[in-house]
């Protein structure tokens, strides 16, 4: 195999490892992956997100997010906190699908898989 095609798979690989944002809403914040505090202004927020109708329209961590029924369904389950110093992201609802996205890329790794990193940071693996 040369070398173009194994970093193509390489990266293919990670590309689809990371995750869509398939949501769950838990009741207790000790069964989330993620805490949330939901922000009343765009400029507040690390993320924009846009609720999606169907499953097959979320994103690779783009702010696109579709509410699942069943946690095991979910890519991520969420706990909506009531204090913005519980989260561990502040994100804003938003109209339009083109609004949607990261405002502050420091907490775009929350939202990929457990045990992911990004190409190029230590410790990244398939």
């Amino acid at each position: 195999m040369n070398l173009r095609a194994w970093i193509f798979l390489l990266f293919m690989g990670w590309a689809l490892r990371a995750q869509g944002q398939k949501v769950f809403l838990v009741d207790y914040a000790s069964q989330a992956d993620l805490k949330v505090f939901v922000v009343p202004y765009s400029s507040q927020a690390d993320l924009l997100v846009y609720k999606v109708e169907y499953a097959s329209q979320v994103g690779q961590n783009e702010g696109l997010w579709h509410f699942v029924e069943y946690a095991s369904q979910a890519d991520k389950k969420v706990f909506l906190v009531e204090y913005e110093s519980q989260a561990d992201l502040k994100i804003c609802f938003v109209e339009y699908k083109s609004q949607a996205g990261w405002r502050s890329q420091k907490r775009r790794h929350l939202l990929f898989e457990k045990g992911i990193k990004k190409p190029g940071k230590p410790g990244f693996r398939l």
